[in-house]
């Protein structure tokens, strides 16, 4: 019996199903423990959790978006749960005091990232100094994507102590709507109504697309935010070329029906370490036009093979976009090839990755030569 302790800030929708994946396994144990039930700015509806959790006393303070944790608990509970292996998500305060007891009761740590080498480019010296500490202390290292295994490897850590848990979501059930959808919408935005997600250069890719098709073209924005109301009058000045409809915030049921109802997914993000609602637009068959500023480029999103990846100029943006919803014989290629290249996006191959970190981590020798298995996405 393998007793895993998860520490994380708290229960993320797209997560819930990996950790019940793990709960179900034979021969393991998972504990969660979660910083707090919900962090105030996210609007997530979480169903009911399936498998073992605590939650902490919540203690965090506020900078800017980011909440940072800080849950001296979190000792008490771990030498109550006496876990083989302790999984980390992070570096606030909470997980730091979980490193230091897995330190203390020589318990193998693994430090896990949705983070890539691009996302912590910016990072301060102090930041960087605290990973280096924890990182060459740690004994495996789990990542969410393709750039996170490069953020290890940029740290020094051997290839082979990595391993790959990716995000995703349930792909069958984006695809078994999109199917039934009547394509009311060329267009569809999805995510919170804020300016470093750009909702204002969506709307204006629409207006260019409607002048270069010589019709009106239709947008469908899901999510809230500070920014709806400029986004609202906007929508409004362009409406003799675009018909904007607003939906709000969306709950998990009602969103593959919602990107169903589209034929091209708008991702023009400033900066998305991954971007979870790729995965959704690729499950229900949605071409995607992404800036480069997501995590998604190159693994969920390849360019000119299921979507373009480009900068935010919104005259390339408009022309690919019309250029898709010309071309129904390239636009039915873009569709297919995004139903396949989310397909190895999978709760099961998510939590594969982490069983099998917690294996490497209990079995390296004590040379430290790490064994050859190794469980990746694509």
């Amino acid at each position: 019996m393998i007793r895993i302790a998860l520490i994380t800030n708290h229960p993320p929708p797209f997560r819930i199903p990996i950790y019940e994946q793990i709960g179900n396994m034979a021969g393991v144990e998972l504990q969660a423990v979660f910083c707090s039930a919900r962090e105030p700015n996210r609007q997530w509806d979480v169903p009911p959790l399936r498998f073992n959790h605590v939650f902490l006393k919540e203690r965090f303070v506020t900078r800017g978006s980011n909440f940072i944790h800080n849950n001296p608990d979190v000792i008490a509970v771990l030498h109550r749960l006496s876990p083989d292996v302790i999984i980390t998500t992070g570096f606030n305060p909470t997980f730091l005091y979980a490193f230091a007891y897995a330190q203390l009761k020589g318990i193998p740590h693994i430090p896990m990232t949705d983070g890539t080498d691009s996302s912590e480019r910016a990072l301060s010296r102090m930041h960087r100094m605290i990973r280096r500490f924890v990182y060459s202390r740690s004994r495996a290292f789990l990542a969410a994507s393709h750039g996170g295994l490069r953020l290890y490897q940029s740290y020094g850590v051997p290839a082979s102590r990595c391993f790959q848990s990716c995000l995703c979501v349930d792909n069958g059930m984006y695809a078994q709507r999109a199917v039934s959808e009547e394509k009311k919408h060329d267009l569809v935005f999805c995510g919170r109504i804020v300016q470093e997600k750009n909702p204002l250069f969506a709307l204006e890719v629409a207006e260019g697309v409607a002048e270069r098709l010589g019709r009106r073209v239709s947008i469908l924005f899901i999510g809230t935010g500070e920014q709806e109301e400029e986004v609202r009058a906007e929508a409004e000045r362009k409406s003799s070329l675009v018909n904007v409809e607003f939906y709000g915030h969306a709950t998990q049921e009602e969103l593959p029906a919602l990107y169903g109802s589209a034929r091209i997914f708008l991702f023009p993000t400033a900066q998305d370490v991954w971007g979870v609602v790729a995965n959704e637009a690729c499950a229900a068959g949605l071409p995607v036009i992404v800036s480069p500023h997501a995590g998604v480029i190159g693994e969920l999103v390849v360019n000119a093979d299921n979507g373009f990846v480009c900068e935010l100029d919104a005259a390339r943006w408009i022309e690919h976009t019309a250029l898709l919803l010309s071309d129904e014989a390239l636009y039915q290629r873009f569709a297919q090839r995004s139903r396949a290249l989310v397909s190895r996006y999978t709760f099961e191959h998510a939590a594969a990755g982490i069983i099998d970190a917690c294996r490497f981590a209990l079995t390296e020798t004590k040379s430290g030569q790490p064994r050859a298995s190794r469980n990746e996405a694509g």
